[in-house]
């Protein structure tokens, strides 16, 4: 399983709309508002590499009234790649 954690701007005042689309995706397995210069922290996880970009450049980056994201994928030692 590849795992990414998610950091994610949204538009002022669009936080809970875009966590409650997020909550959808059935990837994301958590999602958190937070405070500060992000408004959404989300960990994604997928089961090969190339999903887990799909899933945050073709259902998550074009969310409307997501301005940028953030993302850190996990790297797992035991895996092969």
């Amino acid at each position: 399983m590849k795992r990414a954690f998610v950091l994610i701007t949204t538009e002022l005042g669009a936080e809970a709309e875009v966590l409650e689309t997020l909550e959808e995706i059935s990837e994301v397995v958590e999602a958190h508002q937070v405070l500060g210069f992000y408004s959404i922290f989300i960990q994604v996880e997928a089961e090969t590499m190339q999903e887990l970009k799909e899933i945050v450049t073709q259902r998550i980056e074009p969310l409307y009234k997501v301005q940028a994201t953030t993302t850190m994928i996990c790297l797992d030692p035991e895996s092969d790649g």
